[in-house]
């Protein structure tokens, strides 16, 4: 199928072709890459003539099914399965072909809803469906009860949305809810012209809209590089590759350019090289003293200067392993500096550089990571120690310190031409994290065993986040890892390492991670590490199973609604020919974050199952969380996988989405989706009360309080002492408008997770009397719309006035106050950091040495940390303030419940009336359509 492929390559690019480079035209070859595990196809023409028709062809085929709308790709779906059904090629189908149709399209139905259903669409009554009728019975099937409900909610009609009504949906969403935004989305996804031209959208073109990718619960502005792009390398997570020339396992796997190919083109930023002498001197790439097969140094380094830049601007690394004679070597050089000219990086830093230089800086450049040779080599060459992962030596570390055991290292010649190519990346051993932050230069890298940085991770957390603040490190898998597994990334970016280097050749969970995190940012290779990672004076520990300090937890609501078309697992055949469906939502981040959730089974259904089922998690690090969806067939011999989806937290879209499912090889599974709502929430109380340190005071009412740590520093103390009442204050401030406003949406029947406009909408049939005449009206004279009686209020109404004054009341102390109180926050916070550069000195001062002198940077970062995080919540709610105001102001507009105003109406009402002009024509032509599909 076109959809397979994955792209079309002109000339003797593959492996194969390459060998017969020479005693083939090359105009007349190329390559068709499949994506997944299926090998490519290589082709000869008779001529080149036809070699460009076809790879022409190709290509505006893939084109073509790019830019499908998504009613093209239905119909594309549903006639691939029609030709597959249609047993006898005579265009209809009888009753038989139908049900060998549901089944492979995953359907069980019963023997009498089916045939009534055949009987219904054949309107020839001659027992077969034609073309039309064909699609008529599928669209039947395809009807879905739980998007018709969505869209009956906000449709006073129950057949089309007004304009109003679909901003009110926008709304809701999160989304761009103007007039503008409106009309441009009738314009594109309503399907009838009448509809269309009267400004209204149908169920159909309402369908058409949801299952878009503007309704992906992928936010499309993060699909583009929205980052700041500036700050050092260091503060960027980079997406980087193992050994990436193997195809399978480490000691028998084939190796080949076109992983370096993939790897480039899903956006990888670190790719490894592992050269040896070749014959005919030239230097080979594989895995040395193993039965992997050699692929031409000179060929990776062309593949690699195709393809450096197709998918990322931003700089690429290089890792070189360097095993070659110099000879050799020189060959190696020559290479570079031939095929790769002006793009490799050969700029050297300045001795007095702090920090390295950002990825926006070295846009289309190359780095080469290595060894290096002294600056005060003369000499052509020089002597260097193979201590890096090439050597493949275990790294060990003792129980008492971080100090690395010390192994005799071999060492080899080293070109000095080939070593000035290393500049930004120069390859050093890990000593121990003190001697580390006292000699490491910015510019040199170590690497990292995953067991020795498993063992930092958990020993010493808060230095190895420290140090990852300033230093780049790569951490590797373990070399026990031969069948090319995969190492958790997330037990390493939660500690800062910005390279975890992952065999991309090995599907599985750690590879969706992977993948599932670099899709962020347009999917460029760099994500820059959250705030608290890459701030000098910060706290964070990498092991923290709790809330983190200066974070505001959030918690993620997320209801699995129903999925589509489920596929049957490849190979499954131990039980019936209709899958069982269940799914988990993965949480995956700090360990306080880590968490799953599993829905209930829906028995012999994978076209619609209904789930319904909501789901609540914590999530204390929004930054570095990542939500995993996992469908799975729930069978006795074995759960088998149907799909999955990974996306960071911070990248997910509130309100009703649709999430597409991938196949266990990353490709995504045509119409297979899920259909969920997502919302996100700020955590009421302000976190838990941590265990060390005085971080948390308890108050009345078990009101939670940020506090400082003391340094036993009187003059520092002192200082931290001012910030205790404006912490006190601006958390008062934060919790009481908080709680006004969930004890309002109580009032009104809602939970949590929705807005006040929602609540002003569902409060609005019951603000109006008998006669139609309101009993509340709001006044938006002010800034703060207040609810003013119309005269004599049942109970019901009192509390709610009363409630809603509180939520008022509450936002106008809060904006009224908390730029006092922001203030009074920061001039601690820049007192203190006046302490900073003679923090040592002066605990030198009160005696303070070890562990103790440790524990008062640690407390001053935390410290530090309190108050910049205390800061930002204040500027947070501040502007959730002001939004909400402006929903309120919006609510009682649309319900006509404003002072001065019509009144008496409520939003159905008003609704109900811009539908009136609707001629009843129109209506039965959009029920008509409805029915033939």
């Amino acid at each position: 199928a076109i959809t397979e492929v994955e792209c079309v390559r002109e000339g003797c690019q593959s492996e194969a072709l390459r060998r017969l480079s020479g005693s083939v035209p090359d105009n007349q070859c190329f390559t068709v890459v499949f994506s997944g595990a299926r090998k490519s196809l290589d082709l000869r023409c008779h001529s080149a003539d036809e070699a460009q028709r076809w790879v022409r062809g190709l290509r505006f085929l893939k084109h073509q099914v790019a830019s499908m709308t998504q009613k093209e790709k239905l119909d594309h779906w549903i006639q691939s399965y029609l030709r597959r059904a249609d047993e006898n090629r005579d265009g209809k189908m009888t009753y038989d072909e139908v049900k060998r149709l549901l089944q492979m399209i995953n359907i069980d139905l019963s023997e009498q809803y089916s045939r009534n259903l055949f009987k219904r669409c054949d309107r020839s009554g001659d027992g077969r469906l034609d073309h039309s009728e064909i699609e008529g019975f599928c669209r039947e099937l395809m009807r879905r009860p739980e998007l018709d409900a969505v869209f009956r909610h906000y449709s006073s009609s129950g057949s089309v949305l007004s304009i109003a009504e679909l901003r009110d949906f926008l709304g809701d969403q999160g989304e761009d809810a103007s007039l503008k935004h409106a009309q441009s989305l009738i314009l594109a996804y309503e399907l009838n012209d009448w509809a269309q031209k009267n400004k209204f959208m149908t169920q159909n073109g309402f369908a058409m809209y949801m299952l878009s990718l503007e309704n992906d619960v992928f936010n499309p502005s993060h699909a583009r590089v929205y980052q700041d792009m500036r700050r050092p390398l260091a503060h960027y997570f980079i997406s980087s590759s193992h050994n990436t020339y193997l195809t399978k396992d480490q000691v028998t796997s084939a190796s080949s350019t076109e992983p370096y190919i993939r790897a480039l083109n899903q956006g990888c930023r670190c790719v490894e090289l592992d050269v040896w002498d070749g014959p005919d001197n030239e230097p080979v790439i594989y895995t040395g003293h193993t039965m992997t097969s050699q692929i031409v140094f000179r060929s990776v380094i062309d593949v690699i200067n195709k393809y450096a830049f197709v998918a990322s601007e931003f700089p690429l690394i290089l890792c070189l392993e360097n095993h070659c004679s110099l000879q050799q070597q020189k060959v190696m050089f020559q290479h570079l500096k031939k095929i790769l000219g002006d793009k490799m990086y050969v700029d050297s830093p300045k001795p007095e550089d702090c920090y390295l230089p950002s990825p926006s800086e070295m846009k289309g450049k190359i780095l080469l990571k290595g060894k290096k040779l002294d600056t005060n080599c003369t000499n052509s060459e020089g002597e260097v120690t193979d201590e890096d992962e090439g050597a493949e030596m275990s790294q060990k570390m003792s129980i008492e310190s971080t100090e690395q055991q010390t192994i005799a290292h071999k060492k080899f010649q080293l070109l000095k031409d080939l070593s000035d190519l290393v500049t930004l990346c120069k390859s050093v051993e890990f000593k121990d994290f003190p001697t580390s932050f006292q000699n490491q230069k910015p510019w040199e890298l170590c690497s990292f065993n995953e067991v020795f940085a498993t063992r930092c991770a958990c020993d010493f957390p808060g230095d190895f986040v420290n140090y990852n603040k300033k230093f780049l490190a790569r951490v590797y898998p373990s070399p026990m890892r031969i069948d090319s597994s995969n190492m958790n990334p997330q037990d390493f970016w939660k500690c800062g390492c910005q390279i975890v280097a992952m065999n991309y050749q090995t599907p599985g969970l750690m590879m969706d991670l992977n993948i599932g995190w670099f899709r962020q940012n347009g999917n460029c290779g760099y994500v820059l590490r959250p705030a608290i990672m890459r701030e000098q004076v910060s706290y964070f520990s990498a092991n923290t199973k709790d809330s983190v300090p200066g974070v505001s937890p959030q918690l993620l609501h997320i209801k699995i609604i129903s999925g589509q078309n489920f596929p049957k697992p490849k190979g499954s055949g131990a039980k019936g020919d209709v899958v069982d469906p269940y799914m988990y939502v993965e949480i995956h981040g700090i360990p306080a974050d880590c968490a799953e959730q599993r829905t209930k089974t829906v028995h012999q259904n994978g076209d619609n199952p209904l789930f319904d089922e909501s789901f609540e998690f914590q999530i204390n690090l929004p930054e570095l969380a990542m939500v995993r969806f996992v469908v799975l067939d729930d069978d006795f011999i074995g759960d088998e996988f149907i799909g999955q989806y990974t996306i960071p937290f911070e990248c997910l879209q509130p309100g009703f989405r649709h999430v597409p499912l991938q196949s266990l090889t990353g490709e995504v599974l045509p119409n297979t989706l899920l259909f969920v709502h997502v919302a996100i929430t700020n955590r009421r109380g302000g976190g838990k009360p941590h265990k060390r340190g005085l971080s948390v005071r308890k108050g009345k009412k078990c009101r939670e309080y940020a506090s400082m740590r003391v340094l036993q520093i009187k003059a520092v103390d002192d200082v931290f002492k001012t910030a205790l009442l404006p912490l006190r204050e601006g958390t008062d401030l934060r919790e009481n408008m908080q709680n006004a406003i969930v004890s309002f949406k109580e009032l009104c029947g809602l939970s949590a997770v929705a807005n006040l406009k929602q609540c002003i909408l569902a409060l609005s049939p019951r603000l109006t009397g008998p006669d139609n005449n309101p009993l509340l009206l709001f006044s938006l004279t002010d800034q703060y719309p207040n609810l003013e009686p119309q005269g004599l209020l049942p109970e019901v109404l009192k509390k709610v006035t009363s409630t809603y004054d509180m939520v008022i009341q509450t936002s106008k102390t809060l904006l009224e106050s908390c730029d006092s109180v922001y203030d009074r926050i920061l001039q601690t916070q820049k007192a203190a950091m006046e302490f900073h550069e003679n923090l040592h000195d002066l605990s030198v001062k009160e005696g303070l040495k070890g562990r103790k002198l440790q524990k008062v940077v640690e407390s001053f970062t935390w410290n530090i940390t309190i108050l910049k995080g205390q800061a930002d919540l204040l500027k947070h709610a501040r502007s959730e303030v002001q939004e909400n105001l402006k929903q309120i102001h919006y609510a009682a507009l649309t319900c006509n419940l404003s002072k001065g105003g019509a009144g008496g109406g409520s939003a159905e009402a008003r609704s109900r009336r811009s539908l009136e002009a609707i001629p009843e024509k129109a209506l039965a032509e959009e029920e008509l359509t409805d029915e033939d599909g």
